[in-house]
């Protein structure tokens, strides 16, 4: 692990968190499991490299992650809190204890019809759900859909949008996220509109980017 950034991200959560380890592939955030004390239960914390954080005002992208918290659903996995670790942004999520679909895929190949069903009514119940409360995920991707105890659950809801929201602009003093080489979503999935960086992203892309996810 890294020793630096794990002493910052203990000490920004406190005595009531252990920090176990490092998660390999956490794509573009570091992630870590530690183990609550208090609740007596392990949780994923994801913490944004110091390339992101220079590109996005961290009290703003706070701000936007923690709006995704007031999802609760069974097939979502919610932001549980957020702070800052020596001003690298961070959000804290319960630990599911299995595999993305992207894993799956990779690993043992294309899923039968009736897994593949079971998987996509899982999702879309997410996304139904959050959509009806005006919240658009913006990355759904095999990556994003995690698998466990026979049922599948979405997670980094918000934090699209909180990287986008919190982007600062371009004014000669700190780079922008395009500048940074991140791209907000994944492109394989994207929808046109996301492509073409409109600013009026609506639920239609996430439905867009499930039917990718489903190929």
């Amino acid at each position: 692990m890294k020793s630096a950034l794990v002493e910052q991200l203990g000490a920004a959560l406190g005595p009531a968190y252990t920090i176990e380890r490092e998660l390999e592939g956490g794509g573009m955030a570091h992630v870590f499991v530690a183990f609550d004390d208090t609740l007596q239960r392990r949780v994923a914390v994801k913490v944004l490299p110091e390339h992101m954080a220079a590109a996005v005002s961290v009290d703003r992208f706070r701000r936007e992650i923690l709006l995704s918290a007031s999802l609760q659903h069974p097939h979502i996995v919610g932001v549980l809190s957020a702070g800052i670790a020596d001003g690298l942004p961070f959000f804290v999520m319960p630990y599911v204890d299995g595999e993305s679909l992207g894993t799956r895929l990779l690993t043992r190949g294309r899923l039968t019809v009736p897994q593949a069903v079971s998987i996509m009514k899982d999702v879309a119940r997410a996304l139904a759900y959050a959509h009806e409360r005006g919240v658009v995920h913006r990355d759904i991707k095999p990556h994003n859909i995690l698998l466990a105890g026979g049922a599948a659950t979405v997670t980094d809801f918000g934090v699209a949008k909180a990287l986008s929201s919190a982007q600062r602009s371009g004014d000669g003093r700190s780079a922008t996220l395009t500048d940074a080489g991140t791209s907000l979503g994944t492109p394989l999935y994207m929808a046109p509109e996301q492509a073409a960086a409109e600013r009026s992203i609506d639920a239609r892309a996430d439905v867009y980017a499930l039917g990718h996810a489903r190929s």
